[in-house]
Protein backbone atom coordinates (compact mmCIF):
# COMPACT_ATOMS: atom_id res chain seq x y z
CA UNK A 1 0.00 0.00 0.00
CA UNK A 2 3.30 2.78 0.96
CA UNK A 3 4.98 1.59 -2.51
CA UNK A 4 1.50 2.25 -4.37
CA UNK A 5 0.97 5.75 -2.48
CA UNK A 6 4.79 6.87 -2.67
CA UNK A 7 4.87 5.69 -6.46
CA UNK A 8 1.39 7.71 -6.81
CA UNK A 9 2.93 10.90 -5.47
CA UNK A 10 5.88 10.54 -7.71
CA UNK A 11 4.03 10.32 -10.63
CA UNK A 12 1.95 13.14 -9.11
CA UNK A 13 5.00 15.13 -9.09
CA UNK A 14 6.34 14.59 -12.26
CA UNK A 15 3.31 15.46 -14.47
CA UNK A 16 3.17 19.09 -12.57
CA UNK A 17 6.50 19.58 -13.55
CA UNK A 18 6.20 18.55 -16.82
CA UNK A 19 2.90 20.39 -16.81
CA UNK A 20 4.05 23.41 -15.56
CA UNK A 21 7.46 23.39 -18.17
CA UNK A 22 4.71 22.71 -21.22
CA UNK A 23 2.92 25.89 -19.62
CA UNK A 24 5.97 28.03 -20.10
CA UNK A 25 6.53 26.88 -23.56
CA UNK A 26 5.46 29.18 -26.76
CA UNK A 27 5.72 27.71 -29.96
CA UNK A 28 3.48 27.14 -33.52
CA UNK A 29 2.65 23.97 -35.05
CA UNK A 30 5.62 24.74 -37.90
CA UNK A 31 8.66 24.91 -35.17
CA UNK A 32 7.65 21.18 -34.55
CA UNK A 33 7.37 20.53 -38.45
CA UNK A 34 11.05 22.51 -38.70
CA UNK A 35 12.34 19.88 -36.03
CA UNK A 36 11.14 16.70 -37.33
CA UNK A 37 13.00 18.17 -40.74
CA UNK A 38 16.27 19.01 -38.57
CA UNK A 39 16.18 15.42 -36.79
CA UNK A 40 16.35 13.61 -39.78
CA UNK A 41 18.83 15.69 -41.35
CA UNK A 42 21.24 15.91 -38.39
CA UNK A 43 20.53 12.04 -38.28
CA UNK A 44 23.88 11.50 -40.66
CA UNK A 45 26.04 14.21 -38.72
CA UNK A 46 25.08 12.95 -34.69
CA UNK A 47 27.95 10.41 -34.62
CA UNK A 48 30.10 13.32 -35.60
CA UNK A 49 32.45 16.01 -33.64
CA UNK A 50 31.06 18.12 -31.38
CA UNK A 51 32.08 21.20 -33.90
CA UNK A 52 30.51 19.01 -37.05
CA UNK A 53 27.21 18.80 -35.39
CA UNK A 54 27.32 22.88 -34.78
CA UNK A 55 28.57 23.22 -38.13
CA UNK A 56 26.05 21.32 -40.04
CA UNK A 57 22.76 23.15 -37.21
CA UNK A 58 23.58 26.20 -38.13
CA UNK A 59 23.98 25.21 -41.62
CA UNK A 60 20.39 23.94 -41.90
CA UNK A 61 19.04 27.62 -41.57
CA UNK A 62 20.80 29.33 -43.97
CA UNK A 63 18.31 32.10 -45.34
CA UNK A 64 15.96 31.26 -42.79
CA UNK A 65 14.59 34.86 -42.43
CA UNK A 66 16.20 37.80 -39.71
CA UNK A 67 13.00 38.42 -37.43
CA UNK A 68 13.84 41.07 -34.50
CA UNK A 69 12.09 40.76 -30.81
CA UNK A 70 10.62 37.62 -30.88
CA UNK A 71 11.03 36.93 -27.47
CA UNK A 72 9.10 39.87 -26.34
CA UNK A 73 5.01 39.03 -27.26
CA UNK A 74 3.56 37.24 -24.45
CA UNK A 75 2.70 39.51 -21.46
CA UNK A 76 4.68 36.75 -19.03
CA UNK A 77 7.52 35.52 -19.39
CA UNK A 78 7.70 31.71 -21.91
CA UNK A 79 10.05 29.99 -23.28
CA UNK A 80 9.80 30.95 -27.14
CA UNK A 81 10.89 28.48 -29.61
CA UNK A 82 10.76 29.38 -33.06
CA UNK A 83 13.17 27.58 -35.40
CA UNK A 84 11.05 29.44 -38.60
CA UNK A 85 13.17 32.86 -37.72
CA UNK A 86 15.70 34.69 -36.19
CA UNK A 87 18.00 37.42 -34.48
CA UNK A 88 21.13 37.16 -33.64
CA UNK A 89 20.93 36.17 -30.34
CA UNK A 90 17.91 33.30 -31.09
CA UNK A 91 19.66 31.79 -33.70
CA UNK A 92 23.27 31.46 -31.87
CA UNK A 93 20.84 29.99 -28.76
CA UNK A 94 19.06 28.05 -31.04
CA UNK A 95 21.90 25.90 -33.19
CA UNK A 96 23.71 25.47 -29.44
CA UNK A 97 20.59 24.02 -27.75
CA UNK A 98 19.90 21.66 -30.77
CA UNK A 99 23.25 20.63 -31.33
CA UNK A 100 23.25 19.48 -27.53
CA UNK A 101 20.13 17.92 -28.48
CA UNK A 102 21.66 15.89 -31.55
CA UNK A 103 24.76 14.45 -29.72
CA UNK A 104 22.41 13.35 -26.49
CA UNK A 105 20.67 9.97 -26.46
CA UNK A 106 17.33 12.05 -26.50
CA UNK A 107 16.81 13.78 -29.90
CA UNK A 108 13.40 14.79 -28.67
CA UNK A 109 11.62 18.39 -29.06
CA UNK A 110 10.92 18.03 -25.03
CA UNK A 111 14.84 17.72 -24.85
CA UNK A 112 15.80 20.69 -27.37
CA UNK A 113 13.08 22.92 -25.30
CA UNK A 114 15.13 21.69 -21.75
CA UNK A 115 18.44 22.35 -23.65
CA UNK A 116 17.20 25.59 -24.78
CA UNK A 117 15.75 26.91 -21.58
CA UNK A 118 18.98 25.88 -19.66
CA UNK A 119 21.16 28.20 -21.96
CA UNK A 120 18.79 31.29 -22.06
CA UNK A 121 17.99 31.74 -18.80
CA UNK A 122 19.97 32.23 -15.24
CA UNK A 123 20.45 29.17 -13.85
CA UNK A 124 18.02 27.37 -16.60
CA UNK A 125 14.85 28.69 -14.35
CA UNK A 126 12.16 31.45 -16.18
CA UNK A 127 10.91 33.87 -13.61
CA UNK A 128 9.79 36.59 -15.24
CA UNK A 129 11.58 39.11 -17.85
CA UNK A 130 14.42 39.74 -15.59
CA UNK A 131 15.25 35.90 -15.42
CA UNK A 132 16.43 36.16 -19.30
CA UNK A 133 20.33 36.60 -19.71
CA UNK A 134 19.84 40.07 -21.80
CA UNK A 135 23.65 41.30 -21.66
CA UNK A 136 25.45 38.94 -23.62
CA UNK A 137 28.77 39.00 -21.06
CA UNK A 138 26.36 37.96 -18.98
CA UNK A 139 24.74 35.14 -20.88
CA UNK A 140 28.85 34.28 -21.33
CA UNK A 141 29.03 33.89 -17.48
CA UNK A 142 26.33 31.99 -17.11
CA UNK A 143 26.85 29.18 -19.56
CA UNK A 144 30.51 29.40 -18.53
CA UNK A 145 29.15 28.46 -15.01
CA UNK A 146 26.85 25.92 -16.46
CA UNK A 147 29.56 24.55 -18.69
CA UNK A 148 27.98 24.65 -21.58
CA UNK A 149 30.75 27.48 -22.85
CA UNK A 150 34.48 28.02 -22.11
CA UNK A 151 36.35 31.05 -22.17
CA UNK A 152 38.89 31.53 -25.47
CA UNK A 153 39.85 35.52 -25.72
CA UNK A 154 42.23 35.64 -22.98
CA UNK A 155 44.39 32.75 -24.01
CA UNK A 156 43.91 34.37 -27.66
CA UNK A 157 45.96 37.18 -26.15
CA UNK A 158 42.62 39.60 -25.47
CA UNK A 159 42.44 42.46 -23.14
CA UNK A 160 39.84 42.96 -20.18
CA UNK A 161 37.33 45.14 -21.22
CA UNK A 162 35.87 47.32 -17.69
CA UNK A 163 33.48 49.34 -19.03
CA UNK A 164 30.37 50.07 -17.16
CA UNK A 165 27.17 48.27 -18.16
CA UNK A 166 24.01 49.73 -18.02
CA UNK A 167 22.43 50.13 -21.22
CA UNK A 168 19.02 48.88 -20.45
CA UNK A 169 18.49 51.01 -17.55
CA UNK A 170 20.00 54.22 -19.35
CA UNK A 171 17.57 53.49 -22.33
CA UNK A 172 14.35 52.09 -20.36
CA UNK A 173 12.13 53.31 -23.62
CA UNK A 174 13.84 51.29 -25.70
CA UNK A 175 12.63 48.05 -23.88
CA UNK A 176 8.91 47.63 -23.77
CA UNK A 177 8.97 45.90 -20.37
CA UNK A 178 10.99 48.75 -18.97
CA UNK A 179 9.36 51.48 -20.08
CA UNK A 180 6.68 51.98 -17.25
CA UNK A 181 7.69 49.52 -15.05
CA UNK A 182 9.75 50.96 -12.13
CA UNK A 183 9.73 47.45 -10.58
CA UNK A 184 11.13 45.65 -12.72
CA UNK A 185 13.62 48.22 -14.29
CA UNK A 186 15.39 47.95 -10.27
CA UNK A 187 15.29 44.40 -10.84
CA UNK A 188 17.61 44.89 -14.42
CA UNK A 189 19.56 47.95 -12.58
CA UNK A 190 20.58 45.32 -9.80
CA UNK A 191 21.42 43.01 -12.61
CA UNK A 192 23.44 45.32 -13.95
CA UNK A 193 24.90 45.95 -10.32
CA UNK A 194 26.04 42.51 -10.11
CA UNK A 195 27.86 42.27 -13.98
CA UNK A 196 29.74 45.33 -12.62
CA UNK A 197 31.02 43.89 -9.82
CA UNK A 198 32.62 41.24 -12.40
CA UNK A 199 34.82 44.04 -13.35
CA UNK A 200 35.02 43.35 -17.34
CA UNK A 201 35.51 40.79 -19.72
CA UNK A 202 38.04 39.66 -21.59
CA UNK A 203 37.95 40.37 -25.92
CA UNK A 204 40.57 40.29 -28.67
CA UNK A 205 40.71 43.78 -30.22
CA UNK A 206 39.59 43.77 -33.35
CA UNK A 207 43.71 44.47 -34.53
CA UNK A 208 44.37 41.53 -32.98
CA UNK A 209 41.83 39.04 -35.15
CA UNK A 210 44.40 38.46 -38.44
CA UNK A 211 47.42 37.30 -36.25
CA UNK A 212 45.09 35.03 -34.21
CA UNK A 213 42.65 33.85 -37.27
CA UNK A 214 44.28 30.36 -37.19
CA UNK A 215 43.63 29.99 -33.68
CA UNK A 216 40.02 31.12 -33.74
CA UNK A 217 38.41 27.46 -33.70
CA UNK A 218 36.06 26.94 -36.31
CA UNK A 219 32.45 27.64 -34.48
CA UNK A 220 33.44 28.90 -31.90
CA UNK A 221 30.45 31.17 -30.44
CA UNK A 222 31.62 35.15 -30.96
CA UNK A 223 30.18 38.17 -30.27
CA UNK A 224 31.44 41.73 -30.87
CA UNK A 225 32.17 44.07 -28.79
CA UNK A 226 31.10 47.85 -28.70
CA UNK A 227 32.41 51.34 -27.99
CA UNK A 228 29.09 52.51 -27.23
CA UNK A 229 28.17 53.70 -23.82
CA UNK A 230 26.95 51.19 -21.65
CA UNK A 231 26.68 48.29 -23.75
CA UNK A 232 29.06 45.15 -23.85
CA UNK A 233 28.16 43.60 -27.43
CA UNK A 234 26.05 44.13 -30.35
CA UNK A 235 26.14 41.00 -32.56
CA UNK A 236 26.88 37.27 -32.29
CA UNK A 237 27.74 34.46 -34.66
CA UNK A 238 30.08 31.53 -35.19
CA UNK A 239 33.90 31.68 -36.14
CA UNK A 240 33.32 29.75 -39.81
CA UNK A 241 36.73 28.79 -41.73
CA UNK A 242 36.10 28.09 -45.28
CA UNK A 243 37.83 25.27 -47.54
CA UNK A 244 39.95 27.92 -48.76
CA UNK A 245 41.54 28.72 -45.26
CA UNK A 246 39.44 32.47 -45.49
CA UNK A 247 37.92 32.47 -41.51
CA UNK A 248 34.28 34.78 -41.66
CA UNK A 249 31.16 34.08 -39.45
CA UNK A 250 27.37 32.57 -40.24
CA UNK A 251 24.99 34.46 -38.24
CA UNK A 252 21.21 35.97 -38.68
CA UNK A 253 22.04 39.43 -40.23
CA UNK A 254 19.94 42.23 -39.54
CA UNK A 255 21.43 43.71 -42.97
CA UNK A 256 20.99 40.98 -45.34
CA UNK A 257 17.74 40.09 -43.43
CA UNK A 258 18.46 36.16 -43.23
CA UNK A 259 20.89 33.36 -42.16
CA UNK A 260 24.09 33.63 -43.90
CA UNK A 261 27.75 33.09 -44.26
CA UNK A 262 29.34 36.43 -44.29
CA UNK A 263 31.07 37.49 -47.70
CA UNK A 264 33.47 39.20 -45.79
CA UNK A 265 36.53 38.21 -43.43
CA UNK A 266 35.65 38.37 -39.53
CA UNK A 267 38.49 40.92 -39.56
CA UNK A 268 36.92 42.86 -42.43
CA UNK A 269 33.30 43.28 -40.80
CA UNK A 270 34.89 44.36 -37.69
CA UNK A 271 37.00 47.31 -39.36
CA UNK A 272 33.68 48.63 -40.97
CA UNK A 273 31.46 48.61 -38.61
CA UNK A 274 32.76 51.50 -36.82
CA UNK A 275 31.52 51.14 -32.96
CA UNK A 276 33.42 47.37 -32.98
CA UNK A 277 36.16 47.27 -30.59
CA UNK A 278 37.05 43.34 -31.34
CA UNK A 279 35.35 40.01 -30.48
CA UNK A 280 34.59 37.84 -27.55
CA UNK A 281 35.75 34.21 -28.02
CA UNK A 282 33.83 31.17 -26.86
CA UNK A 283 34.63 27.27 -27.37
CA UNK A 284 30.95 25.58 -27.50
CA UNK A 285 31.66 22.52 -24.62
Amino acid sequence: MRQKIAFSFFLFSYLFIISAFTQEIDFEPKDKIVFEQYTKYIEFFKSKSKEEVLQKTAEFFLDKPYVAGTLDKNDTEKLVINLREFDCVTFIETVIALANTAVSDDLSFDNFASQLRQIRYRNGIIDGYDSRLHYTSDWITNNVEKKILSAKSQQLGGVLETKIIDFMTSHRSAYNALKTDDEMLEKIKNIENEINKRKGFYYLPKEKIVSKASQIPHMAMIAFTTSIKGLDTTHTGFAYKKKNGKLTFIHASSAKNKVVIDEKTLSGYCKVQKSCTGIIVMLVL
